[in-house]
Protein backbone atom coordinates (compact mmCIF):
# COMPACT_ATOMS: atom_id res chain seq x y z
CA UNK A 1 0.00 0.00 0.00
CA UNK A 2 1.22 3.50 -0.83
CA UNK A 3 -0.12 6.73 0.60
CA UNK A 4 0.48 9.88 -1.42
CA UNK A 5 -0.14 13.11 0.45
CA UNK A 6 -1.51 15.85 -1.81
CA UNK A 7 -0.51 19.12 -0.13
CA UNK A 8 -2.79 22.06 -0.88
CA UNK A 9 -2.37 25.63 0.37
CA UNK A 10 -4.91 26.92 2.84
CA UNK A 11 -7.56 29.19 1.41
CA UNK A 12 -6.99 32.83 2.30
CA UNK A 13 -10.10 33.08 4.44
CA UNK A 14 -11.32 36.22 2.71
CA UNK A 15 -14.79 34.75 2.05
CA UNK A 16 -17.91 34.98 4.20
CA UNK A 17 -16.95 32.04 6.41
CA UNK A 18 -13.88 33.84 7.79
CA UNK A 19 -14.56 34.49 11.47
CA UNK A 20 -12.22 36.11 13.96
CA UNK A 21 -9.07 34.15 14.62
CA UNK A 22 -10.47 30.80 13.50
CA UNK A 23 -7.88 29.09 11.31
CA UNK A 24 -9.02 27.59 8.01
CA UNK A 25 -9.03 23.78 7.93
CA UNK A 26 -6.23 21.76 6.39
CA UNK A 27 -7.18 21.14 2.75
CA UNK A 28 -4.54 18.51 2.03
CA UNK A 29 -5.57 14.89 1.67
CA UNK A 30 -4.31 11.37 1.19
CA UNK A 31 -4.45 9.25 -1.96
CA UNK A 32 -4.26 5.66 -0.75
CA UNK A 33 -3.23 3.17 -3.44
CA UNK A 34 -3.01 -0.57 -2.91
CA UNK A 35 -4.75 -3.88 -2.61
CA UNK A 36 -7.76 -4.04 -0.29
CA UNK A 37 -7.69 -0.35 0.63
CA UNK A 38 -11.40 0.09 -0.09
CA UNK A 39 -12.12 -1.28 3.38
CA UNK A 40 -10.55 1.85 4.85
CA UNK A 41 -13.23 4.26 3.63
CA UNK A 42 -15.47 3.74 6.68
CA UNK A 43 -12.80 4.39 9.32
CA UNK A 44 -11.56 7.41 7.34
CA UNK A 45 -14.99 9.05 7.28
CA UNK A 46 -15.54 8.20 10.94
CA UNK A 47 -12.21 9.87 11.78
CA UNK A 48 -13.52 12.97 10.00
CA UNK A 49 -16.27 13.16 12.64
CA UNK A 50 -19.04 12.23 10.21
CA UNK A 51 -21.92 9.93 11.05
CA UNK A 52 -23.87 9.95 7.80
CA UNK A 53 -22.97 9.42 4.14
CA UNK A 54 -24.65 9.25 0.76
CA UNK A 55 -22.93 6.82 -1.57
CA UNK A 56 -23.27 7.52 -5.30
CA UNK A 57 -22.34 4.44 -7.30
CA UNK A 58 -22.05 3.41 -10.92
CA UNK A 59 -24.83 0.84 -11.42
CA UNK A 60 -22.25 -1.59 -12.81
CA UNK A 61 -20.46 -1.83 -9.44
CA UNK A 62 -23.50 -1.55 -7.19
CA UNK A 63 -23.41 -5.19 -6.07
CA UNK A 64 -19.62 -5.46 -5.88
CA UNK A 65 -17.33 -2.54 -5.02
CA UNK A 66 -20.13 -0.27 -3.82
CA UNK A 67 -21.46 -3.04 -1.57
CA UNK A 68 -18.00 -3.42 -0.02
CA UNK A 69 -17.84 0.33 0.57
CA UNK A 70 -21.27 0.26 2.23
CA UNK A 71 -20.11 -2.60 4.46
CA UNK A 72 -17.06 -0.58 5.51
CA UNK A 73 -19.16 2.48 6.26
CA UNK A 74 -21.74 0.60 8.28
CA UNK A 75 -19.04 -1.26 10.21
CA UNK A 76 -17.61 2.11 11.18
CA UNK A 77 -21.02 3.26 12.46
CA UNK A 78 -21.83 5.47 9.48
CA UNK A 79 -25.46 5.63 8.38
CA UNK A 80 -25.48 5.34 4.60
CA UNK A 81 -27.95 5.73 1.73
CA UNK A 82 -26.98 4.48 -1.74
CA UNK A 83 -27.98 6.10 -5.03
CA UNK A 84 -27.09 4.28 -8.26
CA UNK A 85 -26.22 6.14 -11.46
CA UNK A 86 -26.59 4.52 -14.89
CA UNK A 87 -23.27 3.49 -16.43
CA UNK A 88 -21.78 5.46 -19.28
CA UNK A 89 -20.73 8.95 -20.29
CA UNK A 90 -24.35 9.93 -20.98
CA UNK A 91 -24.92 10.12 -17.20
CA UNK A 92 -22.43 12.96 -16.86
CA UNK A 93 -25.06 15.59 -17.58
CA UNK A 94 -27.14 18.30 -15.93
CA UNK A 95 -30.30 16.19 -15.93
CA UNK A 96 -28.58 13.45 -13.92
CA UNK A 97 -27.14 16.07 -11.58
CA UNK A 98 -30.68 17.40 -11.13
CA UNK A 99 -31.92 13.95 -10.18
CA UNK A 100 -29.21 13.69 -7.55
CA UNK A 101 -29.94 17.17 -6.16
CA UNK A 102 -33.62 16.21 -5.85
CA UNK A 103 -32.70 12.93 -4.16
CA UNK A 104 -30.48 14.79 -1.68
CA UNK A 105 -33.37 17.13 -0.89
CA UNK A 106 -35.76 14.19 -0.30
CA UNK A 107 -33.20 12.57 1.98
CA UNK A 108 -32.79 15.81 3.93
CA UNK A 109 -29.06 15.80 3.29
CA UNK A 110 -27.36 18.46 5.39
CA UNK A 111 -23.88 19.95 5.39
CA UNK A 112 -22.61 17.34 7.83
CA UNK A 113 -23.42 14.55 5.36
CA UNK A 114 -20.45 13.20 3.41
CA UNK A 115 -20.69 12.10 -0.23
CA UNK A 116 -18.85 8.96 -1.37
CA UNK A 117 -18.34 8.40 -5.11
CA UNK A 118 -17.76 4.78 -6.14
CA UNK A 119 -17.06 4.08 -9.80
CA UNK A 120 -15.14 5.51 -12.73
CA UNK A 121 -14.57 9.02 -13.95
CA UNK A 122 -18.21 9.67 -14.85
CA UNK A 123 -19.46 8.99 -11.33
CA UNK A 124 -16.49 10.74 -9.74
CA UNK A 125 -16.96 13.91 -11.78
CA UNK A 126 -20.75 13.90 -11.38
CA UNK A 127 -20.81 13.13 -7.66
CA UNK A 128 -18.06 15.67 -7.01
CA UNK A 129 -20.02 18.34 -8.88
CA UNK A 130 -23.20 17.55 -6.96
CA UNK A 131 -21.25 17.63 -3.69
CA UNK A 132 -19.72 20.98 -4.63
CA UNK A 133 -23.07 22.57 -5.38
CA UNK A 134 -25.65 21.08 -3.01
CA UNK A 135 -26.07 23.10 0.20
CA UNK A 136 -23.11 25.17 -1.04
CA UNK A 137 -20.69 22.33 -0.55
CA UNK A 138 -20.55 18.87 1.01
CA UNK A 139 -17.50 16.83 1.95
CA UNK A 140 -16.72 14.32 -0.78
CA UNK A 141 -14.62 11.15 -0.92
CA UNK A 142 -13.49 9.44 -4.10
CA UNK A 143 -13.37 5.63 -4.44
CA UNK A 144 -12.23 5.23 -8.06
CA UNK A 145 -12.70 1.74 -9.52
CA UNK A 146 -11.25 2.22 -13.02
CA UNK A 147 -7.70 2.84 -14.19
CA UNK A 148 -8.54 6.25 -15.62
CA UNK A 149 -10.18 7.39 -12.38
CA UNK A 150 -7.42 6.03 -10.14
CA UNK A 151 -4.62 7.73 -12.05
CA UNK A 152 -6.34 10.91 -13.17
CA UNK A 153 -9.96 12.01 -12.76
CA UNK A 154 -10.36 10.93 -9.13
CA UNK A 155 -7.44 13.14 -8.07
CA UNK A 156 -7.23 16.90 -8.09
CA UNK A 157 -10.75 18.18 -7.49
CA UNK A 158 -11.95 18.85 -11.04
CA UNK A 159 -15.66 18.06 -11.16
CA UNK A 160 -18.30 18.71 -13.77
CA UNK A 161 -20.75 17.64 -16.41
CA UNK A 162 -20.92 17.72 -20.20
CA UNK A 163 -23.13 19.86 -22.42
CA UNK A 164 -24.21 18.95 -25.96
CA UNK A 165 -21.89 21.72 -27.17
CA UNK A 166 -18.82 20.55 -25.30
CA UNK A 167 -17.27 18.29 -22.69
CA UNK A 168 -16.79 19.42 -19.08
CA UNK A 169 -18.07 22.94 -19.80
CA UNK A 170 -19.96 23.15 -16.48
CA UNK A 171 -18.14 22.30 -13.29
CA UNK A 172 -16.27 23.36 -10.18
CA UNK A 173 -12.97 22.80 -8.43
CA UNK A 174 -13.93 20.79 -5.34
CA UNK A 175 -11.22 18.81 -3.64
CA UNK A 176 -12.11 15.46 -2.05
CA UNK A 177 -11.35 14.69 1.59
CA UNK A 178 -9.51 11.57 0.46
CA UNK A 179 -9.05 9.07 -2.36
CA UNK A 180 -9.07 5.28 -1.96
CA UNK A 181 -7.69 3.65 -5.12
CA UNK A 182 -8.08 -0.09 -4.61
CA UNK A 183 -6.08 -2.00 -7.22
CA UNK A 184 -8.27 -5.07 -6.65
CA UNK A 185 -11.24 -3.30 -8.24
CA UNK A 186 -9.41 -3.22 -11.59
CA UNK A 187 -9.70 -7.01 -11.91
CA UNK A 188 -13.37 -6.69 -12.84
CA UNK A 189 -12.88 -4.15 -15.64
CA UNK A 190 -13.70 -5.26 -19.21
CA UNK A 191 -10.58 -5.35 -21.39
CA UNK A 192 -11.55 -2.30 -23.43
CA UNK A 193 -12.17 -0.12 -20.38
CA UNK A 194 -9.03 -1.40 -18.68
CA UNK A 195 -6.93 -0.46 -21.71
CA UNK A 196 -8.62 2.92 -22.02
CA UNK A 197 -7.17 4.11 -18.72
CA UNK A 198 -3.61 3.70 -19.87
CA UNK A 199 -3.86 6.65 -22.23
CA UNK A 200 -3.59 8.84 -19.14
CA UNK A 201 -0.72 6.72 -17.80
CA UNK A 202 1.23 7.12 -21.04
CA UNK A 203 0.40 10.82 -20.89
CA UNK A 204 2.25 11.23 -17.60
CA UNK A 205 5.40 9.76 -19.12
CA UNK A 206 5.10 12.05 -22.14
CA UNK A 207 4.56 15.25 -20.18
CA UNK A 208 6.55 14.83 -16.97
CA UNK A 209 8.66 11.69 -16.63
CA UNK A 210 10.74 10.24 -19.48
CA UNK A 211 12.05 7.47 -17.21
CA UNK A 212 8.48 6.40 -16.41
CA UNK A 213 7.72 6.34 -20.15
CA UNK A 214 10.71 4.05 -20.67
CA UNK A 215 9.56 1.83 -17.80
CA UNK A 216 6.14 1.55 -19.44
CA UNK A 217 7.78 0.58 -22.73
CA UNK A 218 9.62 -2.23 -20.93
CA UNK A 219 6.60 -3.55 -19.03
CA UNK A 220 3.51 -2.79 -21.14
CA UNK A 221 2.70 -6.39 -22.04
CA UNK A 222 2.92 -7.54 -18.42
CA UNK A 223 0.83 -4.59 -17.22
CA UNK A 224 -1.81 -5.50 -19.80
CA UNK A 225 -1.72 -9.02 -18.36
CA UNK A 226 -2.71 -7.32 -15.08
CA UNK A 227 0.31 -8.41 -13.06
CA UNK A 228 -0.56 -6.98 -9.62
CA UNK A 229 2.80 -5.51 -8.64
CA UNK A 230 3.38 -3.80 -11.99
CA UNK A 231 -0.19 -2.54 -12.14
CA UNK A 232 0.16 -1.06 -8.66
CA UNK A 233 3.45 0.63 -9.66
CA UNK A 234 1.84 2.19 -12.75
CA UNK A 235 -1.10 3.55 -10.73
CA UNK A 236 1.08 4.79 -7.86
CA UNK A 237 3.52 6.68 -10.10
CA UNK A 238 0.73 8.21 -12.17
CA UNK A 239 -1.16 9.33 -9.06
CA UNK A 240 2.01 10.83 -7.61
CA UNK A 241 2.65 12.80 -10.80
CA UNK A 242 -0.93 14.07 -10.85
CA UNK A 243 -0.61 15.14 -7.20
CA UNK A 244 2.69 16.89 -7.95
CA UNK A 245 1.02 19.08 -10.55
CA UNK A 246 -2.20 19.77 -8.65
CA UNK A 247 -0.52 20.92 -5.45
CA UNK A 248 1.52 23.46 -7.47
CA UNK A 249 -1.35 24.78 -9.59
CA UNK A 250 -4.68 23.71 -8.10
CA UNK A 251 -6.86 26.17 -10.00
CA UNK A 252 -4.89 26.39 -13.26
CA UNK A 253 -3.66 29.89 -12.48
CA UNK A 254 0.06 29.48 -13.27
CA UNK A 255 -0.28 27.35 -16.40
CA UNK A 256 1.43 24.30 -14.92
CA UNK A 257 -1.77 22.27 -14.55
CA UNK A 258 -2.49 22.87 -18.23
CA UNK A 259 0.16 20.26 -19.09
CA UNK A 260 -2.30 17.61 -17.92
CA UNK A 261 -4.44 18.49 -20.94
CA UNK A 262 -1.96 16.98 -23.39
CA UNK A 263 -4.08 15.40 -26.13
CA UNK A 264 -7.31 16.54 -24.52
CA UNK A 265 -8.20 19.42 -26.85
CA UNK A 266 -8.37 16.96 -29.72
CA UNK A 267 -9.97 14.29 -27.49
CA UNK A 268 -12.81 16.45 -26.22
CA UNK A 269 -13.65 17.59 -29.75
CA UNK A 270 -13.73 13.97 -30.93
CA UNK A 271 -15.94 12.90 -28.02
CA UNK A 272 -18.34 15.80 -28.56
CA UNK A 273 -18.61 15.23 -32.31
CA UNK A 274 -18.98 11.45 -32.02
CA UNK A 275 -21.56 11.60 -29.24
CA UNK A 276 -20.57 10.96 -25.64
CA UNK A 277 -19.80 7.28 -25.12
CA UNK A 278 -19.05 6.32 -28.71
CA UNK A 279 -15.37 6.62 -27.91
CA UNK A 280 -14.19 5.85 -24.39
CA UNK A 281 -12.45 8.85 -22.90
CA UNK A 282 -9.07 7.14 -22.87
CA UNK A 283 -9.47 6.09 -26.49
CA UNK A 284 -10.17 9.70 -27.45
CA UNK A 285 -7.18 10.87 -25.40
CA UNK A 286 -4.92 8.34 -27.14
CA UNK A 287 -6.03 9.60 -30.55
CA UNK A 288 -5.65 13.18 -29.28
CA UNK A 289 -2.10 12.54 -28.08
CA UNK A 290 -1.23 11.03 -31.46
CA UNK A 291 -2.65 14.12 -33.20
CA UNK A 292 -0.83 16.47 -30.79
CA UNK A 293 2.47 14.73 -31.46
CA UNK A 294 1.90 15.13 -35.21
CA UNK A 295 1.12 18.80 -34.69
CA UNK A 296 4.37 19.17 -32.73
CA UNK A 297 6.29 17.61 -35.65
CA UNK A 298 4.61 19.98 -38.11
CA UNK A 299 5.75 22.85 -35.90
CA UNK A 300 9.29 21.34 -35.84
CA UNK A 301 9.23 21.01 -32.08
CA UNK A 302 10.07 17.28 -32.03
CA UNK A 303 11.42 14.68 -34.48
CA UNK A 304 9.19 12.18 -36.26
CA UNK A 305 10.72 9.43 -34.12
CA UNK A 306 8.73 10.69 -31.11
CA UNK A 307 5.47 10.07 -32.99
CA UNK A 308 6.57 6.53 -33.73
CA UNK A 309 7.62 5.86 -30.17
CA UNK A 310 4.41 7.21 -28.64
CA UNK A 311 2.23 5.41 -31.22
CA UNK A 312 4.04 2.16 -30.48
CA UNK A 313 3.46 2.40 -26.72
CA UNK A 314 -0.19 3.33 -27.16
CA UNK A 315 -0.62 0.35 -29.46
CA UNK A 316 1.00 -1.89 -26.83
CA UNK A 317 -1.80 -0.79 -24.51
CA UNK A 318 -4.42 -1.68 -27.18
CA UNK A 319 -5.25 1.98 -27.75
CA UNK A 320 -6.08 3.67 -31.07
CA UNK A 321 -3.90 6.38 -32.58
CA UNK A 322 -5.91 7.19 -35.72
CA UNK A 323 -9.26 8.89 -36.14
CA UNK A 324 -11.77 6.07 -36.81
CA UNK A 325 -12.18 5.04 -40.45
CA UNK A 326 -14.88 7.07 -42.17
CA UNK A 327 -14.21 9.96 -39.83
CA UNK A 328 -16.21 11.33 -36.92
CA UNK A 329 -16.66 14.82 -38.31
CA UNK A 330 -15.01 17.18 -40.73
CA UNK A 331 -11.86 18.95 -39.67
CA UNK A 332 -13.73 22.26 -39.69
CA UNK A 333 -16.40 20.86 -37.35
CA UNK A 334 -13.73 19.64 -34.95
CA UNK A 335 -11.97 23.01 -35.14
CA UNK A 336 -15.20 24.79 -34.23
CA UNK A 337 -15.60 22.57 -31.18
CA UNK A 338 -11.96 23.15 -30.19
CA UNK A 339 -12.51 26.90 -30.29
CA UNK A 340 -15.22 26.46 -27.63
CA UNK A 341 -12.88 24.40 -25.45
CA UNK A 342 -12.20 25.74 -21.94
CA UNK A 343 -8.51 26.13 -22.82
CA UNK A 344 -9.15 28.40 -25.80
CA UNK A 345 -8.93 32.17 -25.40
CA UNK A 346 -11.19 34.35 -27.56
CA UNK A 347 -11.47 31.47 -30.01
CA UNK A 348 -7.69 31.26 -30.47
CA UNK A 349 -6.42 27.69 -30.63
CA UNK A 350 -4.06 26.58 -27.87
CA UNK A 351 -2.54 23.13 -27.54
CA UNK A 352 -0.27 21.36 -25.07
CA UNK A 353 2.60 20.09 -27.21
CA UNK A 354 5.85 18.22 -26.50
CA UNK A 355 9.29 19.64 -27.17
CA UNK A 356 10.99 16.45 -25.98
CA UNK A 357 10.07 13.23 -24.23
CA UNK A 358 8.95 14.06 -20.69
CA UNK A 359 8.25 17.75 -21.27
CA UNK A 360 5.42 19.76 -22.86
CA UNK A 361 4.39 23.39 -23.16
CA UNK A 362 1.18 25.30 -23.82
CA UNK A 363 1.49 26.74 -27.31
CA UNK A 364 -0.81 29.52 -28.51
CA UNK A 365 -1.81 30.84 -31.92
CA UNK A 366 -1.61 27.55 -33.81
CA UNK A 367 -2.62 28.02 -37.48
CA UNK A 368 -5.83 26.17 -38.31
CA UNK A 369 -4.26 24.67 -41.44
CA UNK A 370 -1.65 22.85 -39.35
CA UNK A 371 -4.38 21.49 -37.07
CA UNK A 372 -6.21 20.18 -40.14
CA UNK A 373 -3.01 18.47 -41.30
CA UNK A 374 -2.50 16.87 -37.90
CA UNK A 375 -6.03 15.42 -38.03
CA UNK A 376 -5.27 13.58 -41.26
CA UNK A 377 -4.17 10.01 -40.67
Amino acid sequence: MATIRLHLPLQDGSGPEKSGDVSPPDRSYDIVVGHGVLAGIGPAIRSAAASRAVLIADAAVLETHAARAVESLKSAGIAVETIPVPSGEASKCLSQAGLLWDAFARLAVDRRTHVVAVGGGVVGDLAGFVAATFARGLACWQVPTTVIAQVDSGIGGKTGVNLPSGKNLVGAFWQPRGVFADIDTLATLPDREFASGFAEVVKYGMILDAEFFEWLEAHASRIMAREPALLARAVERSAALKAFVVERDELETTGLRAVLNYGHTFAHALETAAGYGSLLHGEAVAIGMARAARLAVLLRRVPRSLIDRQDSLLTEFSLPTAVPAGGIATADTLLDIMRRDKKSVAGSLRFVLPDRLGHVELVEGIPADLVRQSLAN
